[in-house]
């Protein structure tokens, strides 16, 4: 057994009493410099001690740990999540996503990590993801549409996890353009869809999402407390992420069906309404430069419309958007 989870036996069977650093020390054959850095790492997992000196530390509260048991038995979908794969940690939901599209998974099929060490957002970016706090899922989609609309996706999961996050911060969230969430400018959640074809037939899309839920602002690093918030910072409440993720694939594939029924412009219609891109003047940051106009509205392929200072009316495929 690790010798975080020996500390962690220890202190259960204290049944809420103080055990020493010297007793952790002797019991487990290391020295407290050792125990004292296990205790951190086990706070940053999302376990609360309290340490007092003399006494030594108290096991207060665990993490709310995920289980495929109570999301199972919590899905409202038919297809989306029933197919579930859960992990303790791994590299990135991503990078298992596709793997077990090679290896012959469905459409719908969700992994979940309570941590990812190499969590990675649009354009390579890592993605902050501490253990037991957050949501961090991929999700295989085998869309029946031409490759090129594929980044209506991005748009349609956005919307999706919009009007599921509006149900406990109200409209106070809303979409910037093409992947981030926002709650009163700082960023709750991303997305990242990854989509595999050839010869312009698209074969699969894994959407990949990650969203601060319970971290408080400890968890974040100092570079990202002006930009960065929490479901829990905002509402001031820890939320039950199964009843997160369950809602939210209620959500997406209410709206997966409609979008393959009635195509893009119901979806472009609700992200257009709970965007905070359109009407600015923002610039598009691109491999091939920089272009910067006023935001006038999404087209039919999902692409945003800047109007430039001289009339021009250009798209935007991809690309993070600067204020």
């Amino acid at each position: 057994m690790a010798l975080k989870q020996r500390i962690l036996e220890l202190l259960r069977s204290a049944g809420g009493d103080f055990v020493s650093g010297e007793q952790l020390s002797e019991s487990l054959g290391v020295s407290r410099t050792a125990i004292w850095k296990h205790i951190r790492a086990l706070r940053e997992e999302g376990y609360v001690f309290e340490a007092v000196s003399h006494r030594g530390y108290r096991l207060e509260q665990e993490p709310n740990r995920l289980t495929a048991a109570a999301l199972i038995a919590n899905l409202r979908t038919n297809v989306l999540g029933r197919q579930l794969t859960l992990f303790d940690e791994v590299d990135s939901t991503q990078n298992v996503a596709h793997e077990l599209v090679r290896q012959g998974a469905e459409e719908g099929t969700l992994i979940i990590a309570e941590q990812q060490t190499q969590g990675r957002g649009r354009q390579g970016r890592a993605w902050h993801s501490p253990k037991g706090k957050g949501i961090y899922m991929s999700l295989v989609l085998k869309p029946r549409i031409p490759l090129h609309f594929t980044p209506q996706l991005t748009l349609l999961v956005a919307v999706a996890l919009c009007r599921t996050m509006s149900q406990y911060v109200g409209d106070r969230v809303g979409i910037k353009w093409p992947n981030d969430l926002l709650i009163e400018g700082r960023k709750v959640s991303g997305i990242l869809l990854e989509s595999r074809a050839d010869d312009e037939r698209l074969h699969y899309v894994v959407a990949g999402i990650g969203i601060g839920v319970n971290l408080t602002a400890e968890d974040y690093p100092p570079e990202l407390h002006k930009v960065a918030t929490s479901l829990r910072m905002e509402t001031g409440v820890e939320i039950d992420r199964t009843a997160f993720i369950c809602a939210f694939l209620a959500e997406l594939e209410e709206l997966y069906g409609l979008y393959h029924r009635e195509g893009f412009a119901p979806i472009q219609a609700l992200w257009e309404a709970r965007s905070v891109s359109l009407g600015k003047r923002v610039t598009a940051v691109a491999a091939t430069g920089t272009i910067t106009g006023v935001a006038e509205r999404i087209d039919d392929s999902g692409a945003l419309m800047l109007r430039l200072d001289d009339g021009t009316v250009l798209p935007v495929y991809s690309g993070l958007l600067e204020t």
